[in-house]
């Protein structure tokens, strides 16, 4: 028998498939047919296919009183009853050894946990923890709503009944204002005049005119100069902190929306004869919502962490 080099692996890969070969198999069997069949069968080949209409601002179901109640707030709703009756079902039915549901919650959860500990460290991961995990599996959830097949074909007095609610503006601006209140919060409770002073730092300026107008030339002119700096400095830090509800709100909105669209195109442009592509789309857009939701409340997390330490210091306590 031929002796193996050393360092050569046989059969790495998937299913003892290296992964180039592996990736030539789907293109070739999945993705490559799907197309041309797509192509052949789908809105390409016949004209008379509508082209899908896309509202950017949430459909109007039905009001309570004077309040709208939009088709974004209804699938709101829904991810809240199905978070709390997961929790329900866990927390009423605990075992200590724990069954599929039970272990698969309990993994999300100590994951979390572990990664508020790793960004924040002891004293603030525990703080932390609730609200980030909560930011994170709302929009997680939210993410995968609107991939269930369907879920936006049901229609009530002519108005979709259902509809992702990342893909709703004020629902991403409402998580922002969210996050950005959690931050300044934990800023001003224990951050204190430290994080307040990066806004507002004008005593190198005012201490600079003090040493002027008692006598003190040296550095007194320095200190005016690059106090001046800081004022501009600290104006900007500002803006950019009140900037990031804009940021947080466009990015989480853009990236659904975004995934939503490209569904409904690939949908159009080949039908259920590329049902393959449609699939490869539809994991895609699985990963922009764990991203999404990573993003989001890890973001949240650490600027949660650089608010109530301002000065950079880290309590990591082993």
């Amino acid at each position: 028998m031929a002796e193996q080099k050393p360092g050569k692996k046989i059969g790495c890969g998937l299913f003892g498939c290296a992964i180039p070969l592996l990736t030539f198999i789907i293109l070739l069997v999945v993705i490559i047919p799907s197309t041309v069949f797509g192509i052949i069968y789908g809105a390409f080949g016949k004209k008379s296919i509508p082209a899908p209409t896309v509202e950017l601002p949430a459909a109007v179901v039905f009001h309570i009183g004077p309040l709208p109640v939009t088709n974004t707030i209804i699938t709101s709703w829904i991810t809240v009853a199905v978070l709390v009756l997961i929790a329900l079902l866990v927390t009423r039915k605990a075992k200590l050894i724990p069954g599929r549901l039970q272990s698969a919650v309990e993994a999300i959860l100590e994951w979390m946990y572990n990664f508020c500990k790793d960004v924040a460290g002891e004293k603030y991961g525990g703080r932390f923890f609730p609200i980030v995990t909560t930011i994170f599996l709302f929009v997680l959830l939210n993410a995968f709503m609107n991939l269930i097949p369907g879920f936006t074909s049901i229609t009530y007095h002519g108005a979709p009944l259902l509809r992702g609610a990342n893909t709703d503006i004020n629902t991403a601006l409402a998580l922002a204002l969210i996050s950005f209140c959690f931050v300044t919060y934990y800023g001003l409770k224990d951050g204190k005049f430290g994080f307040i002073k990066q806004f507002i730092n004008v005593g190198r300026f005012f201490r600079g005119w003090g040493h002027l107008f008692t006598g003190k030339f040296k550095g007194a002119f320095g200190d005016i100069g690059f106090g001046f700096i800081d004022i501009i400095v600290s104006f900007l830090e500002l803006i950019s902190y009140f900037i990031r509800i804009v940021s947080f709100t466009f990015r989480l909105f853009g990236n659904m929306t975004g995934g939503e669209i490209l569904i409904l195109i690939l949908f159009f442009l080949l039908g259920f004869a590329g049902f393959g592509l449609i699939q490869v789309g539809y994991i895609f857009e699985m990963l922009v919502g764990v991203v999404q939701a990573l993003i989001f409340s890890g973001l949240t997390l650490v600027f949660a962490t650089m608010a109530a330490s301002p000065h950079g210091e880290e309590e990591h306590e082993k």
